[in-house]
């Protein structure tokens, strides 16, 4: 399954506040609400988040609730760990070059 770094960001803001609003989302990430609408429904069809419309009687209100399902967190959490692995090998190549260089300047 392809995802790319913004649906990624989705699924992180999601998991963190699935009571966010659209608006609220968006203004997050920086995006407008239309890409945001269509970045949401590409998520539902792969069957990574499922979005449930709450009605509150007294007002009329309506609240949507983004929940990841257990697919979109599996994937989330693999994609943490991986850019993690990736972010320590980086690490470690600087901290590997840095040494060298203290010895080469020696």
């Amino acid at each position: 399954m392809k995802i790319n770094q913004e649906d990624f960001e989705i699924l992180r803001k999601i998991q963190k506040r699935p009571n966010f609003s659209q608006r609220k989302l968006a203004e997050d990430l920086g995006f407008s609400l239309g890409k945001l609408n269509y970045c949401l429904k590409a998520l539902q069809d792969k069957g990574l988040l499922k979005i449930n419309n709450f009605q509150k009687q007294k007002n009329k209100i309506n609240y949507i609730r983004y929940i990841l399902t257990p697919k979109g967190i599996a994937l989330r959490t693999k994609l943490t760990l991986d850019f993690m692995k990736k972010k320590l090998k980086e690490y470690d190549e600087l901290k590997s070059e840095l040494k060298n260089d203290n010895v080469d300047n020696n």
